[in-house]
């Protein structure tokens, strides 16, 4: 028999493309290319279209707001956390990956519309701060290794993320303090179920992963 075949280059390419991180890598991306776009040709119009609180016309920022910025050292400051924690959230798999993200987007921007300062609200960290506060809420109600591994991960890197949570001038804290209390909750809502007492497995089960973080 013949050595198995290889994939082609374009079948890992489409591979990576639909999963999670290549998805995160895409959005990146976008936001890049939109920030170009608005800046050096549509004059910085674009960005005011962000989350206008309690405005029906800043309804439809929900969507929009995580790919718009004020300018190239706004994007910079959310492009590498988003590749860092929102990778860590992407290692469990592309379902997994994508329910955060959305609820993140949607519930957090929900949650600025409703309650976020007037104004314009625009940027991708409160899907930091929900992805920061995923991996946190994780490790706290699975206790796994894996989970907690992310969550150290995240800590180390970016313990003074904490300190966007607190009220500031010039900055959308509201999408920080919204998007990490969302991330927990999702984290919580799709968290893997411990093992019940009584359990054979029960002495390992409290901290060991059942199965690998997956597609």
């Amino acid at each position: 028999m013949g050595a198995p075949q290889r994939p082609s280059t374009a079948t890992r390419a489409r591979g990576f493309v639909r999963s999670g991180f290549g998805m995160l890598v895409i959005a990146v991306l976008a936001a890049w290319v939109i920030e170009f776009v608005d800046q050096f040709v549509l004059d910085d119009r674009l960005q005011r279209n962000g989350i206008h609180p309690r405005e029906l016309g800043g309804l439809d920022g929900i969507l929009f707001a995580p790919f718009l910025h004020s300018g190239f050292g706004h994007v910079a400051s959310n492009a590498l956390p988003l590749l860092v924690m929102g990778g860590l959230i992407a290692a469990r798999g592309r379902t997994y990956w994508a329910r955060i993200t959305l609820a993140t987007m949607v519930g957090g921007g929900v949650l600025v519309w409703l309650f976020g300062a007037s104004g314009n609200h625009i940027g991708a960290s409160g899907i930091v701060f929900g992805y920061f506060g995923a991996l946190l809420g994780a490790a706290w109600f699975e206790r796994r290794p894996a989970a907690l591994g992310g969550a150290l991960i995240a800590l180390f890197l970016y313990s003074g993320t904490f300190a966007g949570l607190v009220p500031q001038d010039q900055i959308s804290w509201e999408s920080h303090l919204f998007g990490f209390i969302v991330g927990v909750m999702a984290a919580r809502s799709m968290a893997e179920p411990r093992r019940r007492a009584g359990d054979p497995d029960e002495a390992r089960a409290d901290w060991e992963l059942d199965e690998p973080w997956r597609d």
